[in-house]
Order: C-alpha cells, then sequence, then structure tokens
C-alpha cells in the first residue's frame, strides 16, 4: 500500500507498542476490538496482511475554500492523526504491514522506496520478524507519467507451517505498491501497464529463482474498482480478491459495489484498495496474451462511448484502405486516435507490435473481419477463474507427491466497518482510505510438476 508522510524534515514520533489509546488525543473511532481484531483471531500458523493508504498530508485538504492549504503545513494535525494510525497498526499487529510509516520499534523489518521526481511520498512494506525472515528485496521504478514504484519481498515462514512437508518451499512473495489516479480515461493504460510490468517482474523472479511453486501475495492502493480493467486482468492471471472470498463476493455486477474503501478529492467513494492472493496452483492465461485482451478491451470501451458498433468499429481500424482488412499502419494510427500510443506515457512501439501479433492470428500481415471479432471485439475477458480459492485447496496428510504451500483465505475486513456495507461514515479521519487486513491460513497443495 501507499507510504505517505514526507519525513525529510518532519520528526516521527515514538510507537506506542503495547496498544494502549494515543496519549495525544486525537479522536477515533475504535477497531472491532480493543486488543486487536486480526492478532484476535490469528489461529495457530497462520499469517495476516494489512494494506493502508495514510494519505500523506502533502496531499490533505484542510479547507475546501483554501485548497493551498494541506494537513503538512499544521504539525500538530499530522503528528496526532500519524501517531493514532500507529497505534491502531500496532494493535491490530499483523504479520505484514504495506503503507509508509517506521515501524522498527514494534518488531518489524521496514523497507521503503520513495515515488521517483522527489514526489513526497512513497512506499513501506513493514514484516514481523516472529513471522518472516526476508530473503531477497527488490524495487520496482516505473518511470512513467505518474512516478509511480513498487516493492517486492521475498520471505520464508520463521517457523514452519507444515513441520512434516518434505523439503517443500514454506515461502512466500509478497508486493505492495500504488497504482495512478485514473484522471481520464486515456490513463487506463498506463495502470494497467503498471501491472503488467510487475507481473513481468513476478514471472522473470520466479524463474530466475525457480520459484515457481510459491503463493503471492499483491497488496496495496489499486486506484479502480472490481469493474475496471485492472481487476479483470489480475483475475486472468489467477489472483483473487481476498476480501472478496472471504465474504464470498462474485465478480457480477450485483456484488461490485457491496464494499468502498476510498472516498477521493471528488467526494465519489469506491473500493479501490486489494489484497490479491494467487496459490501456485491457480489456472492464469499466458501473460502476454492477457494483456492483450486487456488493451483491447480498453480500446472496446473507447469506441463504444462513441457509439460505434461492431462494424463501425471495423471500419475505424480499417480507416482508408479499400480491401476489407486492416493494415499495420492502420492500425497504429488508430491507437493514436484513441490516445493510447503517440503520448508519452502510450504505448511503446514494442507493445504496439505485440498487439498487433495477438490480433493477426494467421500471420498475414493483416487483420480481416474475423480475426478482428475473435481477437479486439468479442473478448473472453477475464476467463472467469472460480472466484473462492479455498474451494481448491487440499488438506491431506497423505499425498504421494512433493507438498507445496498454499493459504486459504481465513478472514478478511475493513474499518470502519461502515464501509463494508458501502458506506463511509462522515467522522472518520484517520484517512481518506480505509485499512484493509486479510488473515490467511496456510494448506497443503500438490505439485503438478
Amino acid at each position: 500500500m501507499v507510504a505517505v508522510v514526507d519525513s525529510n524534515n518532519l520528526s516521527i514520533p515514538n510507537l506506542n507498542t503495547n496498544g494502549n489509546e494515543s496519549r495525544v488525543g486525537y479522536k477515533r473511532s475504535v477497531p472491532r476490538s480493543n486488543s486487536g481484531y486480526v492478532s484476535s483471531i490469528m489461529g495457530e500458523c497462520c499469517i495476516s496482511c494489512t494494506t493502508f493508504n495514510i494519505l500523506a498530508p502533502i496531499y490533505k485538504r484542510l479547507d475546501h475554500q483554501n485548497q493551498s492549504l494541506r494537513e503538512s503545513d499544521v504539525r500538530d494535525s499530522w503528528f496526532n492523526r500519524n501517531q493514532t494510525i500507529l497505534d491502531w497498526l500496532i494493535c491490530e499487529r499483523s504479520s505484514v504491514i504495506c503503507l509508509q510509516e517506521r515501524l522498527g520499534n514494534a518488531g518489524y523489518n521496514t523497507f521503503s522506496l520513495a515515488r521517483t521526481n522527489n514526489r513526497g511520498d512513497g512506499l513501506l512494506t513493514a514484516l514481523h520478524r516472529d513471522y518472516f525472515n526476508v530473503l531477497n528485496y527488490r524495487e520496482l521504478l516505473f518511470n512513467d507519467f505518474g512516478d509511480r514504484v513498487a516493492q517486492l519481498v521475498h520471505v520464508e515462514s520463521v517457523v514452519p507451517f507444515f513441520q512434516n512437508q518434505g523439503g517443500g518451499q514454506q515461502e512466500i512473495l509478497i508486493v505492495n505498491t500504488h497504482l495512478l489516479f485514473p484522471h481520464d480515461s486515456s490513463l487506463s493504460v498506463v495502470r494497467l501497464h503498471q501491472v503488467y510490468k510487475i507481473l513481468q517482474y513476478l514471472e522473470l523472479y520466479q524463474t530466475e529463482n525457480k520459484l515457481n511453486h510459491i503463493p503471492i501475495i499483491l497488496c496495496g492502493d489499486w486506484n479502480g474498482s472490481k469493474r475496471g480493467h485492472v481487476y479483470k486482468f489480475l483475475r486472468s492471471q489467477g489472483f483473487v480478491s481476498s476480501y472478496d472470498v472471504a465474504h464470498q463476493y462474485t465478480d457480477g455486477d450485483a456484488d461490485a459495489h457491496k464494499w468502498v474503501s476510498h472516498r477521493n478529492h471528488r467526494g465519489n467513494i469506491c473500493g479501490v484498495d486489494f489484497i490479491w492472493l494467487r496459490n501456485p496452483n491457480q489456472s492464469r492465461k499466458p501473460l502476454q496474451a492477457s494483456w492483450a485482451e486487456a488493451v483491447f478491451s480498453i480500446i472496446k470501451c473507447q469506441l463504444q462511448k462513441a457509439s460505434l458498433a461492431e462494424n463501425d468499429a471495423f471500419a475505424f481500424f480499417k480507416a482508408d484502405n479499400n480491401g476489407d482488412v486492416i493494415t499495420h499502419s492502420a492500425f497504429c494510427e488508430a491507437l493514436r486516435q484513441v490516445n493510447l500510443a503517440g503520448l508519452p506515457y502510450g504505448l511503446s512501439f514494442q507493445e504496439t507490435d505485440d498487439l498487433w501479433a495477438q490480433a493477426d492470428v494467421d500471420g498475414n500481415g493483416v487483420v480481416n473481419y474475423e480475426e478482428f471479432k475473435q481477437r479486439m471485439w468479442n473478448l473472453s475477458c477475464s476467463a472467469q477463474i472460480e472466484n473462492n480459492c479455498n474451494d481448491n485447496m487440499e488438506d491431506s496428510k497423505d499425498c504421494s507427491e512433493k507438498e507445496i504451500l498454499g493459504f486459504a483465505v481465513k478472514d478478511a475486513f475493513l474499518f470502519p466497518s461502515e464501509v463494508e456495507k458501502g458506506k463511509w461514515p462522515e467522522n472518520y479521519s484517520l484517512s481518506d482510505h480505509a485499512p484493509l487486513s486479510v488473515v490467511f491460513s496456510p494448506v497443503r497443495m500438490q505439485s503438478s510438476s
């Protein structure tokens, strides 16, 4: 999740490690349990993860009439809020915390990463030393329009999840990120590209380190809802939304707005904070093909907004070509017209060629109408993967094959509780985001290879 607080010139308060109320007198609601709800439901060998965009003081507006007045200008305001957030986090005592603050005094190893170009905020991932040893840490700098970044942490459990696992891996990959805010529809491809880079890097890291059978957890502020292209792209790659699994919500429109986690600067409320899980037995599409489908889906949405039906869309791509086919040059020009290419944050030449290769099924250098329908218009989208990942688990002790580690979602909650009902409480002031926490229980799975 996201890191916020510009700590270059501001002192960080000491941590209240016993989980008591903050001594600074900052008004706040009380979590589900005074003793810490997450820690109270953690069973033996379970792990927990909390992601929280704590809203950087440099972005928090204090006066709607004076937009230039920010919380960073009023030390007592950000100091008190910061202390309250820290108290809440320490009280919950998650195994993994993804945000921005210094938690070393509370038993955590912390890794911070600022956004590029001195944006004043960034990420922090904290891992409790009672639960994890850190094997490796990597930083991903997108160097793109939004100066966004991501963190990858490779960890192993301090205490084996299973005592008799026969040498199987008990390691996890954890990613923390904060995607670009979609100020307009032309930035959809930028957000998609940020996720694509993360998944490409994960594939490379797994290949280089021979980690094919390892669970992956993605945390953060994804700045997009369950109806968005990023959500569908991650689903096509075998990831499930842990909160939705815990509450048995589907990918359908009926469950798209059951919960919220953010009230943005426009006053809109939406669910944008996710903790994604992919178990090693989860099926998924080839990454490049899945990415191409997601980009074509963005194009289709853009054209439908312009009231173009299937035949009109084909004519748009075909442009002035007299033949009944789309040429490569016409394809590139169409991408420019829908603002997906030709801009500093648009598709690269290589990515455009990759898209073309997906569309030109027979490789003859042109795309006919049937290819257009098959690859660019009538998309199979996310190749729906079973949403309840807990049904894919097997907890058998008598396995003839090598056992590997997987996770089931034991519980997940958002705070304050009103957001779980799709409402934003007016008296909530910790952030413009709600913290999301998930408890995972380890399960045995069988390797397919």
